[in-house]
């Protein structure tokens, strides 16, 4: 188990680190924008509030932290984690002129925060590719103070055959434009069968529910392309 633990980890990392650089690019063109799109859904629904804490784990570039930080007009406390060294410096190069958000280069499992410390805890795109959603949504309630909220936004079923088709027969170009782009396609073929491979969307609500937390919903997005789950610290 550890060395299968292990070997996830590493493929993770040699993923991002292969595809930093044209990161932003790749899910415009990737998703036609929309990423962005529900992005903002996940922040509108987080309605975030003034003088409040946000740890935003697998940050990427930063796009979550930016949000929270323009919805909050700064009064705020974030923390950014990114396990992927070259990932996170993009990120910093990115946000440099945020002066309200911190980087920790950690991993989602093991947090090195104090217990009870964020009003929100946001994983974007990120829960798919961690090595244990348990040990993950564990660490997420450990960090959150009571009241806290735990939002989730990734990549799900969708809940409409004919969508479901073109969506998996326009999923089969990607790594063809990935390799286009970026100039290769390998990062891309992970990211299509991470995306085929991950849970549904009631598998994730029962996940949260038997990692204590509570008032458990989820929103689809695009058919169920994305879903946005929420869950309190009660």
């Amino acid at each position: 188990m550890k060395s299968n633990i292990y070997d996830k980890t590493k493929l993770v990392n040699s993923v991002f680190s292969e595809v930093y650089q044209k990161y932003d690019l790749m899910n415009d063109i990737m998703s036609f924008g929309l990423h962005r799109i529900w992005k903002e859904k996940l922040i509108e629904w987080m309605n975030p509030q003034l003088n409040t804490k946000l740890i935003d784990v697998a940050s990427g570039t930063g796009d979550i932290a930016k949000l929270f930080s323009q919805r909050t007009n700064k009064y705020s406390e974030i923390i950014c984690v990114e396990p992927n060294k070259m990932m996170l410096q993009q990120g910093k190069l990115k946000l440099k002129d945020i002066d309200n958000i911190q980087w920790l280069n950690v991993q989602a499992e093991k947090l090195p925060v104090k217990n009870d410390t964020f009003d929100y805890y946001s994983i974007s795109y990120g829960i798919r590719n961690v090595t244990s959603i348990n040990k993950t949504l564990k660490e997420a309630f450990r960090v959150l103070r009571p009241g806290g909220r735990f939002m989730c936004l990734e990549f799900s079923k969708v809940n409409n055959e004919i969508i479901d088709l073109l969506y998996k027969k326009y999923s089969g170009t990607i790594p063809h434009i990935g390799k286009f782009i970026v100039g290769t396609d390998e990062p891309y073929k992970y990211l299509i069968k991470s995306i085929d491979t991950f849970i549904n969307q009631e598998q994730l609500v029962q996940l949260m529910g038997k990692n204590g937390f509570s008032n458990i919903e989820y929103r689809n997005l695009s058919n169920g392309i994305s879903a946005i789950h929420s869950g309190w610290k009660i």
